[in-house]
């Protein structure tokens, strides 16, 4: 079997680390393991110095479906959730070089959050982005909440994180949730691009200007907690296990 993750270098920009999802057959749908390797990548990112920026992407027509039902199944039925889903996220508030992604296709959940922590997301325009969290009896993550409301305004933060509205490709960018929308087949090079130009700048002066823009870290690894707390509780609730098991009937 192929790994779920594969983590590289760039052929033609070595300075790039690419993340790219490889559960095309789940939709690269995440396991608590895929987590781990995320966040290992991110972490050495920031340790090596010949690394000056990450870019994250799906497969073809694919990005994320989000979190693995199984695994909030799991949860639901008394297992444990475990950390990591929690340490990717510290992960990506704490990653000290720039992160660009890449979305062509299915962005739902956690597969529409991530990017909210990147500093460009390229998405072609086949794209759509969805956060059923209430639909699945959950609440807001990835300091979503938060992150959200300050760049769209309440309405459109509402209709995306309670309501569960899919945001088109367009309706992102329009919302500022995105950079750049382009064609499926631009979506990888562009990205890369996009990342081998700031890899290119100089790495000191990029980094200070990258924190003043991005600003404090500590408030969104608050709310990040905060949301945490409702979700571990609501993923126990009988709504959400009913939720999850209607799902997994599908």
């Amino acid at each position: 079997m192929s790994d779920p993750i594969i983590i590289e270098r760039s052929a033609e920009h070595p300075s790039v680390q690419l993340i790219r999802f490889n559960r095309p057959e789940k939709k690269n749908a995440f396991t608590r393991a895929m987590y781990r390797t995320m966040t290992d990548a991110l972490n050495a990112a920031n340790a090596d110095a010949e690394i000056r920026a990450t870019v994250i992407l799906g497969t073809e027509g694919c990005f994320s479906a989000g979190n693995d039902i199984s695994d909030f199944l799991a949860v639901a039925m008394g297992g444990s959730m475990g950390q990591e889903l929690i340490d990717f996220l510290y992960a990506l508030v704490n990653a000290e070089k720039p992160l660009v992604s890449g979305v062509d296709g299915l962005a739902i959940g956690i597969g529409t959050t991530l990017n909210l922590h990147c500093d460009l997301t390229v998405a072609s325009d086949r794209s759509h982005f969805r956060t059923p969290f209430v639909d699945l009896a959950l609440v807001p993550e990835a300091g979503s909440s938060l992150i959200v409301p300050r760049i769209t305004g309440h309405q459109r933060a509402f209709a995306m994180l309670v309501a569960g509205e899919a945001f088109t490709a367009e309706d992102a960018k329009q919302a500022g949730l995105i950079w750049k929308v382009t064609t499926p087949e631009d979506v990888e090079s562009q990205t890369i691009a996009a990342a081998a130009k700031l890899a290119a700048k100089p790495p000191e002066a990029l980094k200070i200007a990258r924190d003043l823009v991005r600003g404090p870290r500590e408030e969104i690894i608050a709310r990040i907690d905060e949301e945490a707390r409702h979700f571990a509780a609501r993923m126990r609730s009988d709504e959400a296990r009913a939720a999850f098991e209607a799902f997994m009937r599908r």
